[in-house]
């Protein structure tokens, strides 16, 4: 049977990756913990003209509850060795802007920002952010993605390979994530407040007069 008289096996095989390319990137951005909070009124986040970059001198804001390593920890002495590298650099800063980044990823990600997503991901990271939007373009569907607030990030580890520097952080938020189809219809997903887990890992060459940390790698916890 030609593909004319018939359903065309291509649509299938297509979707079939599509919805692969969609739950392997959900791995990356979080999963549910299995807390569903109701739904909350919500209010959208400002937008920022600055070009996306994690200033390591940014002020914190309140947003998040931030904790950082003891000092005293290899965490905490890893860190310290920054500064001797980079003047500039002060974990509280830094944490403060892995706040806006994350916030940043996961709104660009929802809309197909990708000038966005390829100023704030590392080639590899940005290569499966693209993959899975250009799926989901082609299969007509849209994300809809809502961070209703971030509860926690935490610096959980930290590594210095000569000049260049990865700071793990563990974000906690409360997210509306669902996936639909050309038709409206959820695909994946839930339009109820759910609290995720991230761990994403931005990596920076101190020595670089770009100030921008790279997100280089992500998993759910």
């Amino acid at each position: 049977m030609n593909a004319s008289a018939g359903f065309p096996i291509d649509l299938i095989l297509f979707g079939m990756i599509a919805a692969f390319l969609v739950l392997r990137l959900r791995s990356i951005l979080g999963r549910r913990t299995g807390y569903e909070r109701p739904p909350q009124p919500y209010q959208p986040m400002q937008p920022n003209p600055q070009a996306p970059v994690i200033d390591a001198q940014a002020e914190p804001a309140a947003s998040a509850a931030r904790q950082l390593p003891d000092p005293a920890s290899p965490v905490g002495q890893t860190l310290a060795r920054m500064p001797v590298i980079d003047r500039t650099f002060a974990p509280p800063g830094f944490l403060a802007g892995a706040e806006k980044a994350f916030t940043m990823i996961v709104a660009a990600f929802a809309a197909g920002d990708r000038v966005t997503l390829r100023g704030l991901l590392a080639d590899d990271t940005y290569r499966a952010f693209e993959t899975a939007i250009s799926a989901r373009e082609a299969a007509g569907q849209s994300q809809v993605s809502e961070l209703r607030g971030i509860q926690s990030a935490t610096i959980e580890a930290a590594e210095l390979r000569n000049t260049v520097a990865q700071i793990t952080v563990r974000f906690v938020s409360d997210q509306v994530s669902v996936l639909r189809d050309k038709d409206g219809k959820e695909v994946s997903g839930t339009d109820a407040v759910t609290e995720l887990t991230d761990i994403w890992t931005f990596e920076r060459d101190l020595t670089a007069a770009d100030p921008t940390w790279r997100l280089v790698a992500a998993r759910s916890a």
